[in-house]
């Protein structure tokens, strides 16, 4: 998933913007989502500080801040070294700056026609997901459900378990930052993926690489996010047996 940024100090302008990128998305029927919109760039940057994903950032440059676009972009470049950065301004003298920001932009796109503002920043959503999706197919395996009418490709290192639904039929598919329910049974899925799953319980697919502390008294299984999943007494010798081999 592609998380989307926000930062622009027009009300007005800002309201605009979302609902453009929104409708890109939506016809375009990609996986992204909205996770900071906001005149206040620390916000935005406190967002990205504490979530581990790659973002595409729609930046206004004169933000009526101490902080400007560039150096939002700048400290987003920390944390988001993959992220995508676009500059949404009236300010087409200031392009050369991102040069010298050494800051990758992915555009630079003028307000002043809106047709063409439009075009444009459907265009970036576009060529961010593209980029993304070239990069991850190099990257190691990933697992991809059906939810509704979209499809969502999670790398297996974003996986933390599969858990049985009570709704009949169901999965849910538990990730670091969010978590999917779609049709499907536990042991076609177990089929499906390599030998860093390892099936825990009847009701549970436990990626073995994201577990933080297995306490086989109570019979459950920590993952690194603190999320807990369970853990039958008959398949304690083979998850150890497992994690002493990994």
């Amino acid at each position: 998933m592609i998380k989307l940024y926000l930062c622009e100090d027009d009300a007005q302008q800002r309201k605009h913007l979302k609902k453009v990128i929104e409708n890109a998305v939506l016809i375009e029927n990609l996986d992204m989502e909205f996770s900071c919109v906001t005149d206040n760039p620390n916000s935005l940057l406190d967002k990205v500080v504490t979530e581990n994903s790659v973002g595409l950032y729609f930046l206004d440059i004169d933000l009526k801040t101490d902080m400007t676009g560039l150096t939002l972009a700048k400290e987003i470049r920390k944390y988001d070294p993959r992220g995508f950065i676009v500059f949404v301004t009236t300010h087409s003298e200031m392009s050369y700056m991102t040069f010298i920001y050494k800051l990758e932009a992915l555009d630079f796109i003028l307000k002043d026609d809106t047709e063409e503002m439009v075009r444009r920043v459907h265009e970036c959503v576009l060529k961010a997901n593209e980029r993304l999706s070239s990069v991850t197919n190099k990257n190691p395996p990933n697992y991809s459900v059906i939810v509704g009418d979209k499809i969502y490709t999670v790398d297996y290192d974003e996986i933390l378990f599969f858990e049985t639904s009570a709704n009949a039929h169901k999965i849910i598919l538990h990730c670091k930052s969010r978590q999917l329910e779609f049709p499907g049974k536990i042991k076609a899925i177990e089929r499906d993926l390599d030998d860093r799953f390892y099936r825990c319980h009847r009701s549970f697919l436990v990626n073995t690489e994201n577990i933080k502390e297995v306490d086989t008294t109570n019979g459950f299984i920590r993952m690194i996010t603190g999320d807990e999943c369970l853990l039958s007494f008959r398949q304690i010798r083979g998850l150890k047996d497992k994690l002493k081999n990994s």
